[in-house]
């Protein structure tokens, strides 16, 4: 492990570092995971893996001694030494060629793409996106690029920000009661540490916020899973994803969509109607 810094050169080293991860799409997780959505435990060998569910494989599997305080991975190794104690799902995007198959022995490889300090309201902001690509055999899957965000500790008492407000059209909307059991189980299927989402203390007291966070990557699901409840039968090409503000377990938020020409819009909004994850889609 390397030692904590913001000097941008140092992190910048770190860019077309790489790494190689292979795993098996086994049902049994993928069967879990519709348990924790509510829904009948169906997905079996030869079926298509759901848009996403990839995040359930490939887990990062250290030894207590090299987690950091929040429960991720210390950094250093493959992730640069970001010398900021906050860290957040920003974003992501991705391109898709076919789908993952349950059963498949999958072969993912990973490459630091970038790695920028910027100067925000609220300190400094370190951005880190990272290209992942996936092939079962000799066919490639489709790749994806995830954006994470470090920040500061906030302001003891500091207000968060208000987000804008959410689109007040929409084609289908969803309503999504979260609870602490379901982002404890969705953190277990993970092998997700970061305690944000399941210590409610730490949570509060360390971070700042008013109480467990609801996953962004299952936001993400959701809004895909939304998308294909309202197109079925049709193949999503492209989808990209932005946080804007996080959702809690202490209260029901909505997901929705509208179409936009050749693209879809999609949205996630909090319980004031303000924006909470904004998604795009191209449906062929």
């Amino acid at each position: 492990m390397s030692e904590p810094t913001l000097d941008q050169d140092i992190l910048a080293s770190w860019i077309g570092k790489q790494e190689e991860q292979a795993d098996v799409i086994e049902s049994r997780t993928a069967r879990l995971m519709q348990a924790t959505l509510d829904r009948d435990q169906t997905l079996q060998s030869g079926d298509a893996l759901p848009p996403l569910w990839h995040w359930l494989y490939f887990p990062i599997v250290l030894p207590q001694k090299d987690l950091g305080r929040d429960g991720h991975p210390k950094l250093g190794g493959f992730l640069p030494p970001v010398a900021l104690p906050r860290r957040m799902w920003a974003g992501g995007r991705f391109g898709f060629e076919r789908a993952l198959r349950i059963g498949e022995a999958v072969q993912k490889r990973s490459a630091i793409k970038d790695v920028r300090i910027k100067e925000g309201r609220s300190g400094s902001l370190c951005f880190v996106t990272v290209r992942h690509e996936f092939t079962a055999g000799d066919a490639f899957c489709f790749w994806e690029e995830h954006d994470i965000v470090y920040r500061e500790d906030p302001a003891p008492g500091a207000p968060m920000p208000v987000p804008p407000d959410a689109p007040g059209d929409f084609d289908w909307q969803r309503r999504v009661e979260p609870s602490a059991i379901m982002l404890f189980r969705y953190s277990a299927l993970t092998f997700n540490g970061h305690r944000i989402h399941y210590d409610r203390e730490y949570s509060k007291a360390v971070e700042g916020y008013p109480g467990l966070v609801f996953h962004g990557p299952l936001t993400a699901t959701l809004l895909f899973d939304l998308l294909l409840e309202q197109n079925p039968g049709r193949w999503v090409s492209a989808y990209e994803f932005q946080a804007v503000s996080p959702l809690f377990d202490t209260e029901a938020f909505t997901i929705a969509g509208q179409h936009q020409g050749s693209f879809t819009e999609l949205w996630a909004a909090n319980p004031e109607d303000r924006l909470a994850m904004t998604a795009k889609a191209e449906l062929v």
